[in-house]
Parts: structure tokens; sequence; C-alpha cells
């Protein structure tokens, strides 16, 4: 059955995207990458909008947008430590010569692949190729959080919003009269809780902090109004600490669903604390764009969806699975009410060269098998109606020697030479021609996709 559903959605995607000539796609989509068919009002800025029941970004021609984007769009790409410099690099500083003409033909390759959007981490020379961009603020980093070891700022702390202020300020505020800037991220891949970084809920984290950080007080006063006594939360937590003071200095803590049930509390607490200042401070810099919050690793906490719901205007949610996880967007967009982009995903192949034994997802064999992969992911996720994106990671292959987290996949558009993956590049730019159809209902009917990966 999984193989027929698969099968059916790759010939409705390409039975569409062969349907539609290039001429027709020149009628039907404006110079920013909209689409002409459902049009509403215009603005001089990006917005969202919920229209006959499907949600779109609307760009300021006043046309209904999907932002079909690639990350890390990069004249250097990825340094290799173990050689000294980036291969991709060198292949494109001998190539065009210089940043701004390769910027050019980067731009080029993304319309005439039909993408219409410059994801994350990539070139500022980019932004200057008249093509939608989505930067990284990165406002957690700036006051000391680690996204790859897991570290989490002090939120409460003044360092946390002067850092916030001062990043916000300096990368919004130019660009606030920009039309082509669709939105903000505010930071990648943030931890909310225990996973591959950590065991530990972020209150330990927090109670682990100096004592006399900000975070630190927050926590153990948080401690004190949960329970009234320190008899109360050892009893509760089974545990025997002497003072709420010293909890982070107990040895070992039994599984207890009254501690699962406040790390849950207090991360909610944690979430609506660094959401909100982003939000405040973004909406100062630059009250014109769009907020696009924290890049989720894969899974979202309800707590935390639920206290930044207020403080965005789209979710970002990354996942390397080979199907989109339909249950887990479709709760997402049930607690937040806001649409959902897709701003990482990827499929490797083995026949790149590459080793593909670092990065996330599994690799398969080949380019073609990738190809596949790419039609069959975005024609499933354009029939959930609260999409409103999709970002492939990313423009250029790794190296093989690895760059600075080891990583060394097939994850390019383009080799490492600067040569498209033709069959990966000729696919996308059909399936990227029909998405808008897919997604507006028009594909001649849709498939179940209520079994698909959760």
């Amino acid at each position: 059955m999984k193989k027929y559903a698969y099968f059916l959605m790759l010939i409705l995607a390409l039975s569409i995207s062969n349907s539609i000539s290039a001429e027709d796609a020149a009628n039907d989509k404006d110079r920013l990458g909209g689409w002409k068919k459902i049009a509403s009002e215009a603005k001089a800025f990006f917005y969202v909008q919920e229209i006959s029941g499907v949600w779109w970004i609307v760009n300021p021609a006043g046309n209904a947008f999907l932002s079909k984007g690639v990350n890390h769009i990069s004249f250097f790409a990825d340094n290799a430590p173990q050689l000294g410099y980036s291969p991709y690099g060198r292949a494109t500083q001998k190539k065009y010569g210089s940043e701004g003409a390769w910027a050019k033909a980067a731009a080029d390759n993304l319309w005439r692949w039909n993408f219409n959007t410059a994801g994350a981490w990539c070139s500022t020379s980019m932004y200057k190729q008249e093509l939608p961009y989505t930067p990284v603020l990165d406002v957690a980093s700036r006051a000391g959080a680690n996204w790859q070891t897991g570290i989490f700022p002090d939120v409460f702390s003044k360092k946390f919003r002067m850092a916030a202020r001062a990043a916000i300020q300096t990368a919004c505020r130019p660009q606030r009269d920009n039309k082509y800037l669709l939105g903000y991220f505010t930071d990648n891949e943030l931890r909310w809780g225990p996973d591959w970084r950590s065991p530990d809920a972020l209150l330990m984290d927090f109670l682990r902090f100096d004592r006399e950080s900000d975070g630190w007080n927050r926590a153990v006063q948080f401690l004190k109004e949960r329970y009234s006594t320190i008899d109360a939360l050892n009893e509760q937590w089974k545990i025997k600490a002497k003072s709420f003071e010293e909890v982070p200095a107990v040895e070992s803590f039994p599984a207890s669903d009254a501690r699962s049930e406040a790390e849950e509390a207090f991360v909610k607490i944690v979430a609506g604390e660094y959401f909100r200042v982003c939000a405040e401070e973004i909406r100062d810099a630059d009250p014109n764009h769009l907020i696009l919050g924290c890049r989720f690793a894969g899974k979202a906490s309800e707590t935390v969806l639920e206290a930044m719901a207020p403080y965005v205007d789209i979710v970002s949610f990354n996942t390397y699975n080979f199907t989109p996880p339909a249950g887990t967007l479709k709760r997402i967009f049930e607690i937040t009410k806001r649409p959902i982009m897709i701003t990482e995903f990827s499929f490797k192949a083995m026949d790149s060269g590459l080793p593909n034994t670092k990065g996330a997802g599994k690799p398969v064999a080949t380019q073609k098998e990738r190809a596949e992969h790419f039609t069959n992911f975005i024609t499933q996720l354009l029939q959930l109606p609260f999409i409103v994106g999709y970002h492939w990671f990313e423009y250029a292959d790794e190296p093989a020697e690895g760059r600075f987290d080891g990583e060394n996949s097939n994850y390019g558009l383009v080799n490492i030479k600067d040569e498209p993956w033709e069959i990966l590049t000729n696919e996308m730019a059909r399936t990227n021609l029909a998405a808008e159809k897919i997604h507006a209902g028009l594909a001649g009917g849709t498939a179940n996709i209520d079994n698909a990966n959760r």
C-alpha cells in the first residue's frame, strides 16, 4: 500500500508539471515568484493569509506565494579543516572571479529551477539579487547559546535582552524597508528539552547556572512557587534536598511524573520569555517583515508551541524524514494556529562519491532516487493546507573531508565543482513549477496522506 501511494504521488506531480509549459509559467508568475492565479491585497511587504481554506504567503504584488527556498547559498560554502580551505570556494573563485558574478549565476539557477527564496545562511551577496530571502538573526548565540552543543541562554538576564537588542537592531533596522526580505528566523535548532545534545530538561540547566544569575534565581523562585515547602518537593520528586537552593546538588533524580510536569511548566515560561523578547525587539527595529521563529529540530514540545504562538507569524520546522511528518505538522498547526514552513529537508545519494557518513538523513543509492524523493515529499507536503513553503538544505555539496562538524554529505544541488546534479535539479524544476497548483487543490485530485510517516 505504501509503495502504491508513493507511485500515485509521483505520477500525480509529474503529470501536473509536464502539463505546464514554460510559457504558461511565465504568464502565471510575477517577478517576485508569486502566483497570479490567486491574488489578495497588495501591501508593501510579505504577509500571510488563509484564502478559501488554504494558507499562503502573499507577496508585495498581492499574489499568492509559496516560499520555495534553498539554504546556505554561499560563495565559499564549507571550509574543510583537514584541508585548511574550502574546496567549493576555490572552485567558485576560479570559475567566476568574483562573488558578485557567482551570486548572479546562483540566483539565475534558482529561478531556472523554479525556486524563489534564498533561505537560511546565504551569502549577503544573494540579498542583492532581487530574490526574496530569509536571514537567521542568531539571537541566542549572541548571548552565549550554542545550538550544536545544546547550551541554552539565560533569557531572564539583562545580558540576553541587551544582546538581542544589539543583534536585532544591527541586522533588522537597515532592512526594514526592503521589499525582498520575506522574514527573519530568530535562531536555529535551539534545545528546548532532552535530545541528542543533552538528556536534561531546561529546568535542570537553569538550576545549575551560577547562583548570582537571573536564570538560577528564576528557577529557584519557580520551585518555591510550585511547592510550598522543600519537604513537598522532596516527596513528589523522590529526592532528599536540604533546601530549594540545594536541589542542583542532588546526585540523582529518579523518574517522577511530578518532576516531568514541573519541567514542562518551566520550559513554557522560558519559551515565553525568549519569543517575547525576540518579537518585541524585532518589531521595534523592523515592524514590516514576518517573524519566522526559531527553526525546530524535528520535534517541538507542545508547551513551547503554546508559549511561542503569540509571537511568530510562521512556524519553522526542520525534518529529514523521507515523507512529511503529517501528524506532527497537523498538531503544530492545531496548537499555534500559525502556518508552517519546512525550513530544512534534504536527501543524499551514494553515487555522488561522497562518504555521507555524517549528517542527518539516511542516504539513498542514486541521484534519480533523490529526485523521486523530492517530488514525493513536496507533493505530499503541499496537500496540507497550512503549509506555506519549503527550503532545501543546501546549495552546494559538503567537502568529502568533512566541514567544521564533520558532515560530509551530498546535500547539494551542485557538486563541489559548482556543477549541477542535473537529474535532481531538472526534477526539482518540474515539481516546483507545479507546487502552487498542488497546494491550491487544482491537481485533479488529492491522495490520502493521513498514514504518512508521523
